[in-house]
């Protein structure tokens, strides 16, 4: 039997190209190794203010996006955390087993409240305790997750050593696994940090979405240096070790392989070169989304496959809970209930 692990992403933005290597390039590979449940975690995404038909918009193009880069739900189960109740109630239940002075320590709500003091609401404090939620729902052995969110797991364990402390092995306890390091891509503007998809600088990260011509044009623009030599030296040359450490993760090249194939030659290769590489990758993804948005019935069927396989397993956890604390819950078949 394959240990399961869960993993979920928010539609708050269309992902990077720095998010597909650094992290959903992984979870194709980690079909291989485990029993993989995937989910778009549209209800963390309301932490935030978005437009109701935006977020709608971006649920079902993230769905068709996992399904194209090859995430298959014949191996995997993938839903949209929304469509599955349980996720709610069970997340009213952990709020009871979890302690205020525990959320108050999460450094993520630390900082996002910093960010964004206009909207510290509660649903932004309570986060982890949805994440436990969605994590505990599925029997979940392990939960790869980047070390910004080990807390968050770390959280999620606790919760649940504390309640089978007190009810029985009803929860399985998750351990976080730190994945292997996928490729990490910079800023095309500012290579001293990350590429992220909420830079307000358009220009600096290549969207999963961008047309050929886009990349084309972000790449070209890309901060190099004035020394006009193509040389992998992350620490002198930061801007063109980015080019070609992204080069390398579309060419299935180490950096330094990348570096000879530009030797001799000046940044006006080398960025052409690195933009082409992208659309090689991003070309075949985007028409995989392109055939599952263009048929919203059968894009609509599969989600809802998805969500109503999430509902049977999560349904007996939830079970297994009102048990143990109590509550009656909807009358099954039969008559009976938990």
């Amino acid at each position: 039997m394959k240990k399961r692990a869960f993993s979920g992403i928010q539609p708050s933005g269309v992902p990077t190209v720095g998010n597909y290597f650094g992290a959903l390039k992984n979870w194709v590979s980690m079909q291989n190794d485990y029993d993989c449940v995937f989910s778009v975690v549209n209800l963390h995404a309301i932490t935030q203010r978005f437009d109701a038909d935006v977020l709608r918009e971006r649920t079902r193009y993230l769905y068709a996006l996992l399904l194209a880069i090859g995430l298959d739900p014949r191996r995997s189960l993938l839903f949209v955390q929304s469509q599955v109740p349980q996720h709610c109630e069970l997340t009213w239940v952990l709020n009871c087993y979890t302690m205020q002075g525990e959320l108050s320590r999460m450094t993520q709500f630390k900082e996002k409240s910093l960010k964004r003091p206009e909207n510290v609401n509660v649903g932004l404090f309570d986060y982890p305790v949805l994440q436990a939620a969605d994590i505990l729902l599925y029997d979940s052995d392990v939960v790869p997750v980047g070390q910004d969110q080990k807390q968050h797991v770390e959280i999620s364990r606790d919760i649940a050593e504390r309640f089978n402390g007190l009810y029985g092995d009803v929860f399985v306890v998750p351990e976080p696994v730190i994945p292997p390091i996928g490729g990490k891509v910079l800023s095309l503007l500012d290579p001293a940090r990350k590429m992220d998809k909420s830079d307000p600088l358009p220009g600096a990260y290549l969207s999963m979405a961008d047309d050929a011509d886009t990349v084309m044009k972000k790449c070209k623009r890309a901060v190099t240096d004035s020394e006009a030599s193509v040389r992998y030296d992350p620490a002198a040359k930061p801007g063109v070790s980015n080019l070609l450490s992204l080069y390398a993760m579309c060419t299935g090249q180490t950096p330094q392989e990348a570096e000879r194939d530009f030797e001799g030659q000046g940044y006006g290769v080398l960025k052409p070169a690195v933009a082409e590489a992208v659309n090689a990758v991003l070309g075949p993804v985007q028409a995989r989304i392109r055939a599952y948005t263009d048929d919203p019935a059968q894009l609509d069927a599969l989600m809802e496959d998805g969500a109503a396989r999430a509902e049977a397993m999560a349904a007996k956890t939830l079970a297994r809970v009102w048990q143990a604390v109590g509550l009656t819950g909807r009358p099954a078949k039969g008559g009976a209930s938990c």
